[in-house]
C-alpha cells in the first residue's frame, strides 16, 4: 500500500538529479563551443539541450503518472511515461538532425578549432558527469519500472559516449592539425543521437499499444496461474498482460467446478490476484469468474495448450 508514493519520490528526485546535471553541462558546452569553435562541442551542447528537454518531459510525466485514476482517467494516468519516452525520442531526433547539418555546413564552408584545451576538459567533465548520472537514473527506472527515466538514462548515456567521441576528435585535431575531424566527429554524433532515439521511439510505442508483456513473464503468470488448478480451479482462458508505464495489467477468466460457491470463487480469485502481484509487482490483475462449462482453448495461444480439465472428485 505504501509503495506508491515511495515509488514517485524515488522517480521525482531522480529525474530533478537528471534536470540539474545537464542544465550544468549544456552553460559549460556552451562556453567551450563558443572558446574554441568546435563543431563536435557544440554538437554535444545541442544534444545535452534535448536531454535537458527530455530530463523536464520526463519530471513531468512522473509526477504526472503516479496521480491516481479520476472522473476522466479511469484507468489512471501511467501510460504518460511512456507518451513521454516517445517525445524525448522526438526531440532526440530532432537534436541529430540539426547536429548533422550544422557538421555538414562545417565540412563544405571549413572552420578552424582554438583553445583545444578547453574542449578536452569539458568534454571529459560532460562525460564522466553524464555516466555516473545514467548509471544512477538507469537503476531507479529499473526499480520503479519509469519508462520515462530508462528512456532519459538511455539519453544521457549516449551523451556520455558522444562526449568521449568529442574528446577522442579534438585529440586528433590537436595531433594531427585535420580541421576536418571536428565535424566529422559532429557526424558520428548525429548517427549515434539518431540510434538511439529511434530505439526509444519504438520502444514507447510498442508499449502504447499494448504489446504483451515477454514471454518469460507470459509464461511466470501461467505458471502462479496453473499453480491454482486443482478440485475447485478446472481452466482459465484468455489470458493477457501488458505495460502501463511503470505498472502492468493483467486479466483472465478463471473457470471453477460446477456448485463452487460465488464467495468460495470470490475468494480463490483473491488469492491469485495476490499471487500474480507477488511474482509481478506492480501489476493490477482482473479475474472474471466462469462456470465449469465454460472451458475452451485459449483464443492467444496453441488450441493444444489449454489448461486440462481435472476430474471433479465427489
Amino acid at each position: 500500500m505504501n509503495s506508491a508514493p515511495t515509488n514517485a519520490r524515488v522517480k521525482a528526485r531522480a529525474a530533478v538529479v537528471s534536470v540539474i546535471s545537464n542544465t550544468s553541462l549544456i552553460a559549460l558546452k556552451v562556453a567551450a563551443g563558443l572558446i574554441t569553435g568546435s563543431v563536435g562541442i557544440l554538437s554535444d551542447a545541442a544534444h545535452s539541450l534535448m536531454d535537458l528537454l527530455a530530463s523536464v518531459i520526463a519530471f513531468a510525466s512522473v509526477r504526472k503518472s503516479d496521480l491516481p485514476a479520476d472522473a476522466t482517467h479511469r484507468y489512471g494516468h501511467e501510460k504518460l511515461e511512456d507518451l513521454a519516452a516517445g517525445a524525448q525520442a522526438l526531440l532526440l531526433l530532432l537534436g541529430a538532425a540539426f547536429i548533422a547539418f550544422e557538421a555538414i555546413r562545417r565540412l563544405v564552408d571549413g572552420g578552424k578549432v582554438t583553445s583545444i584545451g578547453i574542449g578536452v576538459v569539458v568534454a571529459g567533465l560532460a562525460a564522466a558527469t553524464n555516466f555516473v548520472v545514467s548509471t544512477y537514473l538507469a537503476r531507479t527506472g529499473r526499480r520503479t519500472g519509469s519508462a520515462a527515466l530508462h528512456a532519459t538514462a538511455i539519453d544521457l548515456r549516449t551523451d556520455a559516449v558522444v562526449s568521449l567521441g568529442v574528446l577522442v576528435s579534438l585529440g586528433l585535431v590537436a595531433l594531427t592539425g585535420a580541421a576536418w575531424v571536428d565535424p566529422v566527429a559532429g557526424l558520428v554524433v548525429a548517427a549515434a543521437i539518431t540510434t538511439s532515439g529511434v530505439r526509444i521511439l519504438l520502444d514507447s510505442a510498442r508499449r502504447l499499444v499494448d504489446e504483451a508483456l515477454p514471454a518469460e513473464e507470459i509464461a511466470r503468470l501461467q505458471e502462479v496461474v496453473g499453480s491454482f488448478l486443482g478440485d475447485e480451479v478446472v481452466g482459465f482462458h484468455d489470458l493477457r498482460a501488458r505495460h502501463v508505464g511503470s505498472n502492468h495489467q493483467v486479466d483472465l477468466h478463471l473457470q471453477f467446478l460446477a456448485g463452487t460457491s460465488l464467495e468460495r470463487a470470490h475468494a480463490i480469485s483473491h488469492r491469485l490476484q495476490d499471487a500474480i502481484i507477488a511474482a509481478l509487482p506492480a501489476t493490477t490483475v482482473l479475474v472474471h469468474l466462469e462456470p465449469q462449462d465454460s472451458v475452451r482453448p485459449d483464443r492467444f495461444g496453441d488450441p493444444d495448450s489449454a489448461p486440462p480439465r481435472p476430474t471433479p472428485t465427489a
